[in-house]
C-alpha cells in the first residue's frame, strides 16, 4: 500500500464495498522460502465482511498446501492509468501513475467438501443477478453425473478476514483544480484500465 496518508481513507468500508463488487482478485500465500504462491479467483465476501467465500482446484498447488489455516491475502486491482504532469497545468511535477487497490489481509482455510454446493450456489447467484433479465443459471441446469464430476475437481475454502488495506490514489494531494485538470485529460488520455471510471473518482476521492 501507497505509504502516503492522503491516498489512505481512514474508512475502510468504501473499500470492502468495492472489494465485495468487484469479487474477483490475486489470492497470495507464502510458500517457505520460495516466492509466493499465487492464484486468480473469483470470491463473495459476507454479508458482515468478516469474511469471503472461494473454491481452488485440487490440483492448484495452493490447495494442495492448505490443509490446516494459512496466512495469505486478496488483492484487488481497481482502475488504474498513467499521469501525465502536464495534465495538472502546474509547475514541478512528475510522471505518476493513479490506481485503487484493495488488500483483504487474514488466513484462508480449507472447509468440509459438503460445503461445496452451497458456496457455488451463491457465488453464481451473486454474478447472475446482474445480468437480468436473463433468466438466472443455476446448477439444476446440469446433470447430476456432470456436476459430481465437477465438484470433485474442486476444493471449498472460507477466507477469513482480519485487516483490510488500501490505496486510493487519486490524486489528493494536488490542489483541487489541478486534480480536475487532470481527471479530465486522463478520462480522454488515459493509458491503463477502466479511466473513465479512475477520472469519475479522481473528480470526487473519498475521504
Amino acid at each position: 500500500m501507497h505509504p502516503n496518508p492522503a491516498f489512505r481513507p481512514e474508512n475502510n468500508d468504501e473499500s470492502l464495498a468495492f472489494a465485495r463488487e468487484a469479487g474477483f482478485g490475486l489470492l497470495a500465500v507464502a510458500n517457505g522460502d520460495g516466492a509466493p504462491m499465487l492464484s486468480h479467483v473469483p470470491f463473495l465476501v459476507t454479508g458482515d465482511g468478516a469474511a469471503a467465500e472461494l473454491h481452488l482446484m485440487r490440483s492448484n498447488p495452493i490447495a494442495r498446501a492448505c490443509t490446516t489455516p494459512l496466512a495469505a491475502r486478496i488483492a484487488v486491482q481497481g482502475p488504474h492509468s498513467y499521469v501525465s504532469p502536464d495534465w495538472y497545468g502546474i509547475d514541478e511535477q512528475v510522471p505518476t501513475w493513479n490506481y485503487l487497490a484493495i488488500h483483504l489481509i487474514g488466513r484462508i482455510e480449507p472447509l468440509p467438501d459438503p460445503e461445496l454446493p452451497g458456496i457455488l450456489d451463491r457465488l453464481s447467484a451473486h454474478f447472475e443477478s446482474r445480468l437480468a433479465p436473463k433468466p438466472e443459471w443455476t446448477m439444476d441446469k446440469m446433470s447430476r453425473d456432470a456436476a459430481a464430476r465437477m465438484m470433485r475437481q474442486i476444493r471449498p475454502f472460507r477466507f477469513v478476514i482480519e485487516r483490510l488495506d488500501s490505496t486510493w490514489k487519486l490524486g489528493q494531494n494536488k490542489p483541487e483544480a489541478a486534480r480536475l485538470a487532470a481527471a479530465e485529460m486522463l478520462a480522454s488520455h488515459g493509458q491503463g484500465q477502466e479511466v473513465a471510471v479512475l477520472a469519475a473518482m479522481m473528480r470526487r476521492p473519498p475521504v
